[in-house]
């Protein structure tokens, strides 16, 4: 009999550990989730929340609205909640996860909650130098090049033929602005929050000599000094373009073709034709 004991005993033992590892096999392991994605490319539909902005939080059906300024830090304070973090987050996020947080805390017993930016403060573009109107342009949603030139009233008067694009990180960009519009998506990119857009006063050239418009004139990117006297009205009748004199950089006056190029400051002098 103690043998027989022995040996029930022992197969009940194995027959036990093994539902043990079937049941843990037959279990799925925890998995944390993982944070929802959060659209933050230049090319990103979605508004991201962040310090400064104003937002509106309605909960569907209740007469109440409330409306909330981001702190410094991120958060917000409501009511029941408390203290939440909100920046980082798009309209949509917030309002998961609130109503989640409201049926949570049991207020409510199956909420929809809407969120909506009401004041733009955290994502900017900054636009300086020759157009319409500068200052600081709210990104509200996915800006092209074209369109935040076309919301400062473009570039004024003296403006160059080109921009610089300088983002909060990495190497500044140079864009031909007849090109924003009419070129590719390269040409045309989006703008990012953060970014400092420059479009500089054009540099300018003196002229004087033999073409129907002597005086100072400013330059376009890779202007030549047949172009230059193009821009000066052309020549006179007894004007030449063969041995153009240049002083450059405050030196000696030089001699030049008329397809070299003209640089900043340049003084430019057309001769006068010998018969």
């Amino acid at each position: 009999m103690g043998i027989r004991t022995a040996v029930l005993a022992l197969i009940g033992c194995l027959s036990l550990a093994t539902a043990a590892v079937a049941q843990q096999a037959a279990t799925p392991p925890v998995v944390p989730a993982a944070p929802p994605a959060v659209p933050s490319g230049p090319g990103s539909a979605e508004y991201i929340i962040g310090p400064d902005d104003v937002i509106d939080i309605e909960v569907v059906g209740q007469p109440d609205r409330m409306r909330a300024h981001v702190y410094s830090d991120g958060t917000v304070q409501m009511n029941l909640i408390g203290k939440i973090t909100v920046a980082g987050k798009t309209t949509r996020q917030l309002g998961s996860e609130l109503a989640a947080a409201l049926k949570a805390g049991g207020y409510f017993a199956n909420p929809t909650v809407n969120v909506e930016v009401s004041s733009f403060a955290s994502r900017y573009v900054t636009v300086l130098g020759a157009v319409g109107s500068p200052g600081l342009v709210p990104i509200n949603r996915a800006y092209k090049l074209s369109e935040i030139m076309a919301r400062v009233g473009g570039v004024s008067g003296p403006a160059a033929d080109y921009l610089i694009i300088r983002p909060e990180t990495g190497a500044e960009k140079r864009f031909m602005i007849d090109k924003i519009s009419t070129g590719d998506a390269e040409q045309d990119p989006y703008v990012t929050p953060g970014d400092k857009i420059y479009v500089p006063v054009a540099d300018v050239f003196y002229i004087s000599g033999q073409v129907n418009s002597p005086g100072t004139l400013p330059m376009k990117t890779g202007m030549t000094l047949r172009e230059a006297i193009a821009r000066a009205g052309g020549l006179t009748e007894s004007g030449t373009d063969k041995g153009i004199q240049v002083t450059r950089g405050g030196g000696k006056a030089t001699k030049m073709d008329a397809n070299a190029k003209v640089q900043a400051n340049d003084v430019i002098v057309v001769r006068e034709r010998l018969f």
